[in-house]
């Protein structure tokens, strides 16, 4: 079991109304964005479940679970990666937001991954936590974490590198320039300059218990989730025109109606998504510690389903009739 801390500052200008509200608006918008704009046919991010939750510890929440289809990102793993996993596959994802807190659980295991029923079990647990600092509170998860030796990770949205294949300068917080707010071009140590200012501290366990492959498989899915979440938050930053002036009723609406969208995308159609403010009766849930490891349903989608028998295409003739000697 591999664990990481990480920590990364966003920069706000309404702090005082409130960050964990604007924060979250620009989330929930930038990860429906990102889905969208990451998943095509056969591949991205089906939305299963989102809808209100509550829990008597941590309140009113939102619970969402979502299927991340990676069949053609295999070729792009490493070689002794691509020699255990499948060619078809997806990893299951719970998610329980109560701002500012939220855990979500990634697990693919035999019970829920469809044409891999001999990947061995991993998962992905993650914890966060917002403040209002630069990044100084380096016991936030002393709880959460006592029994954990952890490394702490500092990501800096503004400086640190992203895969040259996801750049785009006008995603890149040192070049761009909010017309609405008026942030942007972060230039080198803007965390010691800008006010007011957030932290957004993860705590992210990664466990692959397989003897010969368990160092090297959590280590890689730890670069895999730091690269996610610099991308994703500097997305975040340099979309800002696009959702600041959003209610949270409007962004939920966005939310709805591009999950609709991405699923019909990669090739689901489920009925409706249905985003309701009505909350659940915390009598009958609660928050698990960790994510559950079993979706709601282990069908396969339509377009993973195995085809029926199709005649075959001759390309030669059933049987080979060779000449009589006799008839010379």
């Amino acid at each position: 079991r591999l664990a990481f801390e990480y920590m990364y500052n966003i920069k706000l200008t309404d702090f005082v109304l409130g960050f964990a509200l604007q924060y979250r608006i620009g989330q929930l918008y930038m990860i429906s964005k990102h889905s969208h704009e990451q998943s095509d046919r056969g591949e991205g991010v089906e939305v299963v479940q989102n809808e209100p939750y509550e829990d008597p510890n941590h309140g009113n929440g939102q619970l969402t679970e979502k299927r991340v289809y990676l069949n053609r990102q295999v070729h792009k793993l490493p070689s002794w990666a691509r020699a255990v996993v499948p060619k078809i596959f997806y990893v299951t994802e719970k998610a329980w937001n109560y701002y500012p807190y939220t855990i979500t659980g990634k697990e693919c295991s035999r019970n829920d991954c469809c044409f891999c029923s001999f990947l061995p079990k991993f998962s992905i647990h993650i914890e966060t936590k917002y403040e209002d600092n630069k990044g100084s509170n380096d016991s936030i998860f002393d709880k959460e974490a006592k029994d954990l030796e952890r490394e702490v990770c500092f990501i800096d949205i503004a400086s640190d590198e992203i895969p040259e294949r996801y750049y785009k300068e006008s995603e890149d917080p040192k070049y761009f320039k909010s017309q609405k707010t008026g942030r942007g071009q972060l230039k080198e140590g803007w965390r010691e300059t800008h006010q007011p200012i957030m932290c957004s501290y993860k705590l992210v366990t990664v466990k692959f218990e397989v003897w010969g492959l368990q160092t090297r498989v959590e280590q890689f899915v730890h670069k895999v989730v730091r690269d996610i979440l610099l991308i994703g938050h500097r997305q975040a930053f340099a979309w800002v025109d696009e959702w600041y002036d959003m209610t949270m009723d409007e962004v939920r609406e966005f939310e709805r109606a591009t999950q609709e969208a991405t699923n019909k995308k990669i090739g689901i159609f489920p009925p409706a998504i249905s985003i309701s403010n009505i909350s659940m009766p915390s009598s009958t849930r609660s928050a698990p510690s960790s994510a559950p490891s079993t979706p709601l349903s282990t069908d396969a989608p339509d377009f993973l389903t195995v085809p029926k028998d199709r005649p075959r295409k001759k390309s030669a003739p059933e049987t080979l009739t060779l000449p009589d000697p006799s008839k010379k």
